[in-house]
């Protein structure tokens, strides 16, 4: 009974580590992403409707994701940007941001995208599901799962040592879209847990270096998963 008390307890520990981890690590999209790209002049005034929903500038944005005339990092840029706008417009805005997430999930299968372009639209999709079940639920929808899934079940053949740490860098993002769309659903959670190969993938990834990160969150995400209890 008292070793059931103390693996609750530790429990409970791991998860308020998990949401303190997500609060600083939007402090830092905040403070390093967003705030740069929102904040004018002070003498420059955004109309309050726009501020809000930032329809106007989501449909820019969503212009150049769907333009293949475009570079891919730029196309990639734009998706980051609406997932921001996404957060920062609430839910109004998340229901509009999410008809240009079917471009992203073509990307994101696109295997000659280089992981740094991929790490962008991961931040892009994390954004736009942050503590917003609908959009999670509609993520789900676009079968972004198995996407994602697919990327940590890679291994990189490379022997560049550059190489290696941009994929593995590339699951690490991977983990973290993941907790953000597991949080507070349980379809997700349900639907994850199903994956047999989940559960060892994340094993191999807790041992890595993870500093620089508010948390380990493929820890995280294997303690939101109840892997621990299995």
């Amino acid at each position: 009974m008292a070793k059931r008390q103390f693996c609750g307890v530790w429990v409970w520990i791991k998860v308020h580590r998990f949401f303190m981890g997500l609060c600083q690590h939007l402090h830092y999209f905040w403070s390093v992403i967003v705030k740069d790209f929102f904040v004018k002049k002070e003498e420059e005034q955004v109309p309050s409707d726009d501020a809000i929903f930032h329809k106007e500038k989501i449909v820019v944005l969503g212009q150049m994701l769907k333009d293949k005339s475009l570079p891919i990092e730029k196309r990639a840029q734009a998706a980051q940007r609406i997932g921001l706008l996404a957060f920062t417009g609430g839910p109004t805005a998340g229901n509009f941001a999410a008809e240009y997430m079917q471009e992203v999930s073509h990307l994101l299968q696109n295997y000659e995208v280089a992981p740094k372009i991929k790490i962008l639209l991961l931040q892009g999709i994390a954004c736009w599901c942050y503590l917003d079940p609908e959009s999670q639920t509609r993520a789900k929808h676009l079968q972004f799962i198995p996407i994602l899934l697919s990327f940590l079940e890679s291994r990189s053949e490379s022997t560049i040592k550059g190489e290696i740490n941009s994929n593995l860098l590339l699951q690490f993002w991977t983990c973290y879209v993941l907790s953000i769309m597991t949080c507070n659903n349980v379809s997700i959670i349900k639907e994850l847990r199903g994956h047999s190969t989940l559960k060892d993938n994340l094993l191999m990834l807790a041992p890595e270096n993870w500093s620089g990160w508010p948390e380990n969150f493929a820890e995280v995400l294997f303690f939101l998963l109840g892997f621990h209890r299995s």
